[in-house]
């Protein structure tokens, strides 16, 4: 299964995005989704969609997402939620829900920070694609590409979308 993870797209959605995605058989979004026509846009893909809201999404957008996920595939327990902080002292709603849910795999945005951590001390892996929008401090806009394959991710990839304000051609 391949899955495609993004975050902080604030408004903003392009092709050199949507290439990436169109061939994955999920999609996960950490949420700043930033406007309704984004939701729209990803509606349109193939993909199985899991999708948060984040700290900048209007009641359009909560109305048609979560504030936090938790579901399985093939046998890995994931949790999305856009406000994690910082792994492995995690907010304390976080904390709870790592406790509740026992997730394999942590994905959250938020921070415009790509980040891939081994948490060892919640036994789990922590996912940040960065962002992949054009607003925020961020220099390079990201996504994270992976497959779970046997219950395992594997073959991660940071796909790298140029810096932010510029389009890549």
């Amino acid at each position: 299964m391949k899955v495609s993870i993004l975050s902080d797209t604030h408004g903003f959605m392009d092709e050199q995005v949507l290439k990436h995605l169109k061939t994955s058989d999920e999609i996960w979004h950490a949420g700043d989704i930033g406007s309704i026509d984004v939701l729209n846009i990803l509606s349109t893909l193939p993909g199985q969609l899991r999708i948060v809201f984040g700290n900048i999404d209007n009641t359009a957008v909560r109305t048609n997402t979560t504030e936090h996920l938790n579901f399985e595939v093939q046998g890995v327990k994931i949790m999305i939620t856009h406000i994690a902080d910082k792994p492995p002292k995690y907010n304390k709603v976080v904390r709870e829900m790592i406790a509740q849910h026992k997730p394999n795999i942590l994905v959250a945005g938020h921070s415009h920070l790509l980040k891939v951590i081994n948490d060892k001390e919640n036994q789990l892996l922590f996912i940040n694609p960065g962002a992949c929008g054009q607003q925020g401090f961020h220099k390079m806009r990201t996504i994270i590409n992976l497959e779970i394959i046997d219950g395992k991710p594997q073959n991660m990839a940071v796909v790298d979308l140029g810096k932010r304000g510029q389009l890549k051609q």
